[in-house]
């Protein structure tokens, strides 16, 4: 049924760029809002930021300035572009999304199955 698959991580350096995406698919209504989230080894899910159906963002105060987090909603799709990458941003990313899948009366909350993203020289 709906599925999100998140792309575009890697190995950068400090102070590098990055684009990650993730791309909703299957038996879906329609989408509103979306976030990413993070986790690094051995420290708790983090929210990273948030996008509203209208296009509203908000981020974590330790990314502002250097995240954008926008969508396609043509394309049923986010992005995180990520400037001014640090090491401490070293994390695996996932994507999340509230959906409202064909014939349902609701939403559900949807992840994918991350993306790593490495910032080390």
């Amino acid at each position: 049924q709906v599925q999100l698959v998140e792309s575009g991580g890697g190995l950068v350096q400090p102070g590098g760029s990055l684009r990650l995406s993730c791309a909703a698919s299957g038996s879906i209504f329609s989408i509103n809002t979306m976030r990413w989230y993070r986790q690094a080894p051995g420290k708790q899910r983090e929210w990273v930021a948030t996008i509203s159906s209208g296009g509203s963002t908000s981020y974590v105060e330790s990314v502002k300035g250097r995240f954008t987090i926008s969508r396609d909603n043509a394309k049923n799709t986010l992005y995180l572009r990520m400037n001014s990458l640090k090491p401490e941003d070293t994390a695996v990313y996932y994507c999340n999304a509230d959906i409202i899948p064909l014939g349902r009366p609701s939403s559900y909350g949807y992840w994918g199955q991350g993306t790593q993203v490495t910032v080390s020289s």
